[in-house]
């Protein structure tokens, strides 16, 4: 499992360029609704399944829809969110609920705590935000204590039984924006690399919605 993580002084961690700016913040502002709280984010740290006292982690958290939920557990949350203008809202959110959560300025190829640190971590629709997925999933492994836990999922939008695909399940749909799936089969394969056990990748269905998972610890989603 690597052991280095070193930041340069001052060194910013930006996410995808589609999420900076004006433009991304006036998409989210559309999508707050979505984002304050959602079926799959609630059925994703079910199955990470916090324990009081853990130290779990929230890889793109947004307005804290899973964090806040992992938070009621008893864990503490990391949350690690790209985008200013979220973790302030995330931030505000956090304050009025006093809910356990670190918010923190961070992405998956640069995620801000300690080697071995983490007993538990998560990502919901955010792997097609990831600009270099290979050293995204290598900081998965090494944030993780043995034996942690993950789960990785994305929404599969183009599916035609998605709810959502009209919306969002075309590249020319109203809210398109830019970004490119990740095979789940490739995300097992850098995860082993990086050498994380027991990975399993799977097209399957969480909260009635088709993703794709990739989990490790945990059972498979049925």
């Amino acid at each position: 499992m690597p052991h280095s993580h070193d930041h340069a002084a001052g060194e910013h961690r930006h996410g995808h360029a589609n999420d900076q700016g004006i433009k991304g913040a006036l998409r989210y502002l559309r999508w707050l609704p979505r984002m304050w709280t959602s079926e799959i984010n609630d059925a994703v740290v079910d199955m990470i399944a916090p324990r009081p006292g853990e130290r779990v982690l929230d890889i793109g958290a947004g307005l804290g829809a899973g964090a806040v939920r992992a938070a009621a557990t008893g864990a503490h949350v990391i949350a690690v969110e790209p985008t200013p203008f979220l973790r302030r809202l995330l931030t505000v959110r956090r304050a009025l609920g006093r809910a356990d959560v670190d918010v923190v300025d961070g992405t998956a190829e640069r995620i801000p705590v300690e080697t071995d640190s983490i007993d538990a971590l998560w990502a919901v629709n955010t792997m097609h935000h990831w600009t270099d997925p290979e050293r995204g999933a290598a900081e998965v492994v090494r944030v993780l204590r043995p034996g942690g836990r993950v789960v990785l999922v994305d929404e599969r939008f183009t599916d035609p039984d998605h709810p959502d695909h009209d919306e969002f399940g075309t590249d020319h749909g109203p809210e398109h924006h830019g970004f490119t799936m990740v095979d789940a089969d490739h995300m097992k394969s850098m995860l082993e690399a990086a050498g994380l056990a027991g990975v399993d990748a799977s097209s399957s269905s969480i909260a009635d919605r088709p993703v794709i998972a990739v989990t490790a610890g945990t059972p498979t989603t049925e």
